[in-house]
């Protein structure tokens, strides 16, 4: 799959159905690259888009001081979804989309639900189990927002104020503010978007990426659009605001997570990897990804002779686990469990780790990627909105991951796959949270 780490994803959780605006974005084409852009926003891993238009017994909200509020049916309609419901979401998932392993975690205030599904290995004999760790891609942004928002709160960084006042080096960066950085609507141009990288991650998989090389793949394409006046998902940004943390604290970004975020939760199984190594600790799962990265910029689908191959079980996907993940760094670079981010989720969606104020600020800031339409699931501070969930998605080559948290009923889902993407392009697990999620809401799509 292209260099993504997280943002088509986020759309296609929950594709809406003839919108337009929840599509991924295409328009401001540079050199002919929308559908390149789409694969790659995709990848990033953020953010598989889970547009919230389907949810069942659900409406997405568009407003940002309540994005909780269409979540009132699931707390009337919760008891029919119970543990052989959820097995069954998996089985079925990972048997469509022929996935060797998928884990979930729902969590309710009247206990937990856990399904597995599958080996760690295609082929192997050693079952998914839910203590498993995994890349989780895009969802290390919501670290990355985190972290920027309690430097906000201590007074040590403006969120309206400009990039140029923390960072040297990025063009127009008088007018881009911190604040745009998080809500990916700085208008700059993701790295994991160009040739180079893509033809890297193929060519190259044990590169070690440096974050400033990543850095000046993005600012050396021109901008989408002027700061402020669109919505672009890009790892940029986040690349940026993890250096910018780093020069602020004056210690790496793998301390200020664990210092900050890890051990005030009790995350054990949590962890920002050294970017010069490939190692998931033990027990983890492999990832598998169909085709190549630069194949992918077109189309995240395989080509049709390929896609009847592997439904036929006579083409296979490639095992990815050992490909350096260090050009996603802030952007996605995180490993963690089910169980641990079933914690950062609930932490994440309750405030726990900000001031009641800057929460707030945080809910306020989630808005359209189209406010033209309002359509489709909200971002903001480095987090995203499906309907009344509040979390984000995150794929990379070989893991998809989502993780919701509805703060009106108090339920947390978080689900991974060891494919990624389907061989028809789809996000595995991004497909199933759907579906737990109407289940939840009581069914109908």
């Amino acid at each position: 799959m292209t260099a993504n780490t997280g943002g088509v994803y986020l759309q296609r959780m929950y594709p809406v159905k003839a919108s337009a605006a929840a599509r991924v974005p295409n328009s401001a084409k540079h050199g002919g690259r929308a559908a390149r852009r789409r694969s790659l926003w995709l990848r990033a891993g953020v953010f598989g888009t889970l547009s919230v238009a389907v949810l069942a017994g659900c409406s997405s909200s568009t407003s940002t001081d309540s994005p909780t509020s269409a979540s009132a049916s699931a707390s009337t309609s919760a008891a029919p979804f119970d543990q052989a419901a959820l097995q069954q979401i998996l089985d079925e998932t990972a048997t469509e989309f022929m996935a060797p392993g998928m884990a979930a975690l729902v969590r309710t205030p009247d206990g937990d639900m856990e399904a597995v599904y599958g080996t760690t290995t295609l082929g192997g004999d050693t079952e998914v189990t839910p203590d498993l760790h995994v890349r989780i891609g895009s969802n290390t942004k919501t670290w990355t927002g985190t972290v920027i928002l309690q430097l906000a709160q201590e007074g040590k960084i403006d969120l309206q104020g400009p990039v140029s006042d923390y960072y040297d080096g990025v063009p127009n960066g008088e007018n881009i503010t911190i604040a745009q950085l998080l809500n990916m609507r700085s208008g700059l141009y993701n790295y994991s978007e160009t040739l180079t990288l893509n033809e890297a991650l193929d060519n190259e998989p044990d590169r070690v990426w440096a974050p400033t090389e990543l850095l000046a793949l993005g600012l050396a394409n021109p901008p989408y659009f002027p700061p402020g006046e669109g919505y672009h998902y890009s790892n940029t940004n986040t690349v940026l605001l993890g250096l910018i943390a780093e020069k602020l604290e004056g210690k790496p970004i793998a301390t200020i997570f664990e210092d900050r975020l890890f051990t005030p939760l009790n995350m054990a199984q949590t962890s920002f990897p050294p970017s010069d190594t490939a190692e998931i600790p033990a027990p983890f799962t492999d990832g598998y990804m169909y085709g190549t990265n630069v194949a992918q910029m077109d189309d995240l689908s395989l080509p049709p002779d390929q896609l009847a191959e592997a439904q036929a079980g006579t083409l296979e996907p490639n095992n990815v686990t050992g490909d350096n993940p260090s050009w996603t760094w802030t952007a996605g670079q995180g490993i963690s469990t089910l169980e641990d981010l079933t914690t950062w989720v609930t932490a994440l969606g309750t405030g726990s780790l900000l001031s009641p104020e800057m929460q707030q600020e945080r809910l306020d800031s989630l808005q359209p990627r189209d406010p033209a339409s309002g359509d489709g699931p909200l971002y903001g501070y480095g987090w995203a909105s499906f309907g009344p969930y509040l979390g984000h998605t995150g794929e990379m080559p070989g893991y998809n991951s989502f993780m919701g948290y509805d703060p009106e009923t108090k339920v947390s889902i978080v689900v991974w796959a060891n494919l990624a993407p389907s061989a028809d392009g789809q996000s595995v697990a991004n497909t199933a949270a759907r579906s737990i999620i109407t289940a939840i809401g009581g069914g109908g799509s």
